[in-house]
């Protein structure tokens, strides 16, 4: 075949083959054409049906609308009415109400009336009565001054001078009366309370029975012979230098065979350089070194023995609960003295002596005994600190938290405070009895002597003491003064003054009463 023919035949297939998809686009076209068609007639088929239901449901709807209206408005107006029924039954109980209201105020009203007018009828009354009454008040004033005129011409005294010797003579009377009265009270007080307080001290004295311990100021060792004097003495006197040095104490070695005296103020260094010595003298080896440590274990030994002294004496009082360190403080006051009386024994009896006076008061018993034996604890350091005992001993019992009342007693024991209780005036009771009863203390006769003319000279110095004199032991002075010089205001200030000046000028224990007495005599002669 020629390229002529091929080509003729290629060129007839194309357009066989373009006219057939023609045909098969306007086929689809034609056939979307009848469908489309189809689906028209059968959405307008499905709108026209949808549009009916629409109508249905609506005027359904609106039928229920008209009904649930219908019946909102039957409610609220049944609920109007209601509400309408109650307003009106509130209303007309608030007129009901308000209507006994009015009347009980009409009624009220009615009686404050009455009553108003029954005051006006009173205040009349009583008006027309303080008009009688200031004519009566009148006319009696007219009859006083009249009388009153009568009687200071009867008289020949004027009214005021009538008044005056009147108030003057009642007033004299009164106080006659009231001065008599006091008298027979004061007296009647004392002798009551003079003859309770010496049965109480009496029974507490005589159930008391403690001993007295006086004490001196020097100790006395025993030897096995008198070559021991010697060994003491040492060569060139080493041994007993050595011994004073250690110890505090003097050593007497004189011509009193097989002993020797050891003199000191200070109880325990004799207490320490006894038991020192006594070692010495067993052991017999004596020399400066040995010396130095024997006074250690007696110093120990002497600690051990206060501990003891301490502990013992809270068995012998049955005072419980003591802090450790006024226990050690106690068992010291064993080598301390006070005018030869020991302080231990002499602290321990108060506190039987405040136990015994508190029980027939109907105090605190084991309060009174811890109180009567703490009370002097003070002493055990008044030599290494400053301070009165009293002022050391209540400063003591704050440290380790003693009971107030205790403090108290401790503090008051010697006047230097107030007491606070009657167990603070136990206490001092109970102390005055123990230093002063026979053989507790002893004084030197010249020291006593002594003391009771420098009383007595400072008495008698002050203007207007006629004589004084000095009474039971130091520890009173009855001053007698003149009448007509001091006066009964006088008397008191004389009274402080010669205190003052006593406690300026003396030294003394306790303390001393002073007694200021004005007497005036009127001496006359029956014929």
């Amino acid at each position: 075949m020629t390229n002529g023919m091929i080509l003729a035949m290629a060129g007839g297939t194309t357009i066989a083959i373009i006219a057939l998809s023609v045909l098969v686009v306007v086929a689809s076209v034609l056939s979307w054409i009848v469908s489309a068609k189809r689906q028209q007639k059968i959405y307008e088929e499905t709108v026209g049906t949808a549009e009916v239901k629409s109508r249905e449901i609506i005027d359904e709807a609106l039928k229920t609308a008209a009904e649930k209206k219908r019946e909102a408005l039957l409610e609220a107006k049944e609920e109007n009415i209601a509400a309408k029924n109650e307003l009106e039954r509130e209303i007309k109980e608030r007129r009901a109400e308000l209507r006994r209201s009015e009347q009980r105020v009409q009624s009220k009203e009615e009686n404050l009336d009455k009553k108003t007018e029954a005051l006006e009828r009173k205040e009349q009354s009583v008006q027309s009565r303080d008009d009688r009454l200031k004519k009566k008040e009148a006319e009696l004033e007219e009859m006083v001054k009249s009388e009153q005129s009568k009687l200071e011409e009867i008289s020949g005294l004027s009214a005021e001078q009538a008044k005056e010797y009147l108030i003057h003579s009642v007033e004299e009377d009164a106080q006659h009366e009231i001065a008599k009265r006091l008298r027979e009270l004061d007296a009647r007080a004392k002798d009551e309370a003079g003859k309770k307080a010496r049965e109480y001290i009496a029974t507490a004295i005589q159930k008391c029975a403690a001993d007295h311990v006086s004490e001196i100021s020097i100790s006395v060792v025993s030897l096995p012979n008198d070559e021991m004097k010697g060994r003491i003495i040492g060569r060139e006197g080493r041994n007993i230098r050595a011994l004073e040095t250690a110890t505090g104490v003097d050593l007497i070695i004189d011509d009193t065979p097989e002993a020797v005296v050891i003199s000191g103020f200070d109880p325990m260094r004799r207490e320490v350089a006894r038991i020192a010595l006594e070692k010495l003298i067993l052991d017999g080896r004596i020399h400066p070194a040995r010396i130095e440590e024997v006074v250690k274990k007696a110093q120990k030994e002497v600690d051990e023995f206060i501990k003891e002294k301490g502990e013992a004496a809270i068995l012998e009082t049955g005072v419980h609960g003591i802090h450790p360190e006024l226990v050690k403080l106690l068992g010291r006051m064993h080598f301390r003295t006070s005018y030869g009386q020991n302080a231990l024994k002499h602290s321990i009896e108060v506190s039987h002596l405040s136990g015994l006076l508190a029980g027939e008061l109907g105090l605190d018993i084991r309060l009174a005994k811890r109180a009567g034996l703490l009370h002097d604890i003070g002493k055990s350091l008044d030599h290494d600190m400053e301070g009165s005992h009293v002022q050391i001993g209540a400063d003591l019992c704050r440290k380790y938290k003693e009971n107030a009342t205790v403090i108290n007693a401790v503090e008051a024991h010697h006047g230097d405070v107030e007491p606070s209780s009657m167990i603070a005036l136990v206490v001092q009771a109970a102390d005055a009895i123990s230093a002063a009863r026979p053989g507790a203390r002893r004084d030197t006769l010249e020291t006593y002597t002594n003391r009771l003319t420098q009383l007595e000279e400072i008495t008698n110095s002050f203007k207007g003491v006629d004589k004084s004199f000095a009474i039971q032991a130091g520890r009173e002075v009855r001053v007698m003064v003149v009448p007509e010089q001091i006066n009964d205001d006088a008397m008191t200030i004389l009274a402080h003054d010669i205190a003052k000046r006593i406690e300026d000028e003396m030294e003394y224990p306790g303390q001393i009463k002073v007694n200021v007495i004005r007497e005036s005599r009127i001496v006359d002669y029956a014929k």
